[in-house]
């Protein structure tokens, strides 16, 4: 079941060259920063997309660990990083996704001259052909 928010414990790991984050429940979500600002910044980016794709799959949301389970070394530290994950849903679904497609030259030309965008006529023409009348 898809939640709006989630909390989820990280692993930052200070080192000379930066900030390494790991997330104990989320194997192979693993971003990084220079500073604390930028490595909490990219642990809510990773996480979001990271737990995106986990709901996309329709895979099980792993449960969170307890903060005050995970085991430290001297250079770590245990954050919580929360998301609120509609503001990223809406962003990833509402990108814009490159399409190459194929038309005959003398249709380009007379488009190009007057002046045609081509993702605009793309995206009307696809709505309405799906009867999608309700989405930007």
């Amino acid at each position: 079941m898809k939640k709006d928010r989630y909390i989820y414990p990280a692993i930052f790991s200070y080192a000379a060259d930066g900030i390494t984050i790991e997330f104990p429940d989320l194997p192979g979500c693993l971003p990084c920063g220079k500073t604390n600002e930028e490595a909490l910044k990219n642990a809510k980016e990773a996480m979001a997309l990271h737990l995106w794709g986990i709901e996309n799959d329709n895979e099980p949301i792993p449960e969170p660990t307890s903060i005050d389970k995970i085991e430290l070394k001297p250079n770590q530290i245990a954050v919580l990083v929360e998301v609120f994950m509609p503001v990223y849903r809406e962003a990833l679904e509402n990108q814009s996704v490159k399409k190459t497609l194929t038309i005959p030259f003398w249709l380009n030309k007379i488009a190009e001259e007057h002046h045609v965008n081509f993702s605009q006529i793309l995206q009307a023409a696809l709505k309405e052909y799906l009867g999608i009348h309700d989405r930007l």
